[in-house]
C-alpha cells in the first residue's frame, strides 16, 4: 500500500462515508484506485466508515492504519556497537574520533555518513535558533556591496565590471543604490556620505557585512587603512558594527536588497553605461522599491520611511566629510611621495621611512604615526610635483630660489667682470645652465666678493669664463697673480712737448695777404 499523509487519508475516508466512487476518488486526489481500496478495507476494519460515529481526526487516522505501512526499518551497521558509542557520545568525542576508533580497534567496514546518522539518532542536533530583532526607526542601516555585471564606462568608453552599493535602512527598508566601478576607501567613503545626504540624515549605527570585495574588505580590517571610516563615523555620529562572521542572518535585510536590486533592477532596466545606471536607480528606488508593499512589514518603504523614520535620524553634520583614502608611502631620497599619481614633499630629514598621507578630496596630510609633518593643496592631475621649498635642505633648497634674474642680480652685486661671466653662461641654454649660474654666485659665501672678482677677470682674460674656471682658479690661489702683458701697478703715460714754438715756422699772414 502506498504511504499517504494522514490527512489525505482522512479526506479519502471522508469520500468514502458521502458516497464517492473509488475511481472517482482516485481521479480527484491523484492516487491508485487500488490504493483508495487499500484504505478502504482498512477503514471499515476499524469503523470510520460508519455513519453513526464522527469523523477521525488525522492522529486517530494515524494510529489505527499509519503504522501498519511504514516502510520496514534498516538496521545501522553501527548498531553492534551502540554502547561504545553512547559511551563515547557522552564523552563528546567528535564524530570523526568515533568513526576512527571504530574502524581501529573494531574494525569496522561502515561509512562515516553510517556513524554520523547514528549518532544524530542517539543525540538529534538542537535546531539552531534565530531571534529575529527588529530595530527602532533611525537606529540602525546595513551596507553591502554587490555584482551587477559589467557596464561602459563613460570616460573611456569601453566596458568595465561594476558593483553596487547598498544602503538599506533597518527600520523603513527604504535604500539607497549607487553603481560604482570601484571598491576601495574612496568608493566607500563616497557612497557612505552620498546615502547620508540620500537620507538627509545619519542612523546611530551602521553594520557592514562580511565583504567578499578583497580590496574594501582589507582596508577596512587594515587599522591604518581603515583610518577614514573611522573618521567618517566619528565625524557623522554613528557606531560601526561589523557583522559575525557566517552568520548572515544578523544582517538579512540588506542582503535581501541586494539581491532585490540584482534581480529587479538590473533585468529589467537594462543600464548601458555607469550613469545611465545610477539615473536608473533612483528613479527605481523610489517609484518601484520605495512604494512596493515590504513582504515584512507590510507597509511601503517609502511610506514608513516619511512618517516614522525620517524625524527619527540625526542632522548631517555641518561641513562634509573631506578624507577619502589612507596610503601607506615611503618617502623617496628626493624627499617627496607618490600619492595617487602626484608627488608630494615631506621634510627631508624624514627620507626613507615610511609614513602616512590622508588624500582628502582638497587636502592632502602626511602624517608619521600621529605627527602631522606637513599638508598640501590636493592635486587633480597626473604627474604633478607640490613642493615646498622649505622641505628641501638647505644647500637644495637654493636651487629653487635662485632664478637667472636673481642670478644676474647677485653677480652685478660682486663686480663687473662676475656680471659678464654669468651673463655669459645664461646667454645660451638658461635653463640647461642655471645650476651653473646658481654655483658661481654661491662661491662668494666661500671666498668672499673681491676673490670672486678677481677669478671672474682672470677667467675672462684667458677666454674660459664658466663656472668650472673659476672654481679652478679660486682653488689654485690664482685670482691674486698679475695678468701676463700687465703690470701690477701701470706707469704713467709720457707728456711730449715741441722745442720750438709752431709760430717760428709759420709766421702769421695778414688780412690783406689772404
Amino acid at each position: 500500500m502506498e504511504r499517504l499523509d494522514m490527512r489525505l487519508v482522512q479526506d479519502i475516508i471522508y469520500r468514502l462515508r458521502c458516497g464517492q466512487a473509488v475511481r472517482s476518488i482516485g481521479r480527484d486526489l491523484g492516487v491508485s484506485r487500488l490504493t483508495v481500496r487499500q484504505y478502504r478495507r482498512a477503514a471499515e476494519e476499524h469503523g470510520f466508515l460508519s455513519p453513526d460515529v464522527p469523523l477521525p481526526d488525522p492522529a486517530e487516522v494515524e494510529a489505527a492504519v499509519g503504522g501498519k505501512h511504514r516502510p520496514p526499518a534498516v538496521v545501522s551497521s553501527v548498531e553492534p556497537y551502540r554502547q561504545l558509542v553512547t559511551e563515547w557520545v557522552d564523552e563528546e568525542m567528535e564524530m570523526a574520533a568515533i568513526y576512527l576508533r571504530l574502524v581501529k580497534d573494531h574494525s569496522y567496514t561502515g561509512t562515516y555518513s553510517s556513524v554520523k546518522r547514528f549518532v544524530h539518532r542517539l543525540r538529534p542536533p538542537k535546531p539552531k535558533l534565530v531571534m529575529r530583532m527588529e530595530v527602532a526607526p533611525g537606529e540602525e542601516a546595513q551596507v553591502d556591496f554587490g555584482s551587477v555585471g559589467k557596464l561602459v564606462d563613460p570616460a573611456t568608453g569601453k566596458e568595465r565590471p561594476a558593483f553596487c552599493f547598498v544602503m538599506t535602512l533597518s527600520y523603513s527598508r527604504h535604500m539607497y543604490v549607487e553603481i560604482v566601478f570601484e571598491q576601495g576607501m574612496a568608493a566607500w567613503i563616497r557612497c557612505h556620505r552620498n546615502a547620508f545626504a540620500w537620507f538627509k540624515g545619519v542612523v546611530k549605527r551602521v553594520v557592514v557585512d562580511n565583504l567578499k570585495a578583497a580590496v574594501i574588505k582589507a582596508q577596512l580590517e587594515d587599522p591604518v587603512l581603515s583610518t577614514p571610516y573611522r573618521r567618517m563615523a566619528q565625524h557623522y555620529g554613528f557606531l560601526i558594527h561589523p557583522c559575525r562572521v557566517r552568520t548572515p542572518e544578523h544582517k538579512g535585510k540588506c542582503e535581501s536588497g541586494v539581491h532585490y536590486v540584482q534581480r529587479n533592477f538590473i533585468p529589467v532596466m537594462h543600464p548601458r553605461d555607469l550613469d545611465e545606471a545610477n539615473r536608473g536607480a533612483a528613479e527605481w528606488v523610489m517609484e518601484v522599491a520605495g512604494t512596493r508593499e515590504h513582504g515584512t512589514t507590510h507597509e511601503a518603504p517609502l511610506q514608513r520611511f516619511g512618517e516614522r523614520e525620517l524625524p527619527a535620524l540625526q542632522p548631517l553634520p555641518v561641513e562634509p566629510f573631506e578624507l577619502l583614502e589612507v596610503m601607506p608611502l615611503l618617502v623617496h631620497s628626493d624627499w617627496h611621495i607618490r600619492a595617487d599619481y602626484n608627488y608630494y614633499s615631506v621634510p627631508y630629514t624624514h627620507v626613507g621611512q615610511e609614513v602616512e598621507a590622508y588624500l582628502g578630496e582638497r587636502v592632502v596630510q602626511v602624517y608619521r604615526g600621529v605627527e602631522l609633518l606637513t599638508t598640501h593643496p590636493r592635486s587633480l592631475g597626473r604627474g604633478e610635483w607640490v613642493t615646498r621649498p622649505e622641505h628641501a635642505p638647505a644647500e637644495k633648497r637654493l636651487y629653487g630660489e635662485r632664478t637667472p634674474s636673481v642670478c644676474r642680480q647677485l653677480a652685478a652685486e660682486v663686480g663687473e667682470h662676475c656680471r659678464v661671466v654669468v651673463e655669459t653662461i645664461l646667454s645660451k641654454r638658461p635653463a640647461d645652465n642655471l645650476h651653473a649660474a646658481q654655483l658661481l654666485v654661491g662661491l662668494r659665501e666661500r671666498a668672499g666678493a673681491q676673490r670672486l672678482e678677481a677669478a671672474c677677470r682672470r677667467a675672462i682674460h684667458y677666454g674660459d669664463p664658466t663656472y668650472r674656471k673659476v672654481k679652478n682658479i679660486l682653488a689654485s690661489g690664482l685670482e691674486q697673480e698679475v695678468l701676463p702683458g700687465l703690470l701690477s701697478t701701470p706707469a704713467p703715460a709720457p707728456v711730449y712737448t715741441h722745442a720750438r714754438a709752431a709760430a717760428e715756422f709759420f709766421p702769421a699772414v695778414s688780412e690783406e695777404e689772404r
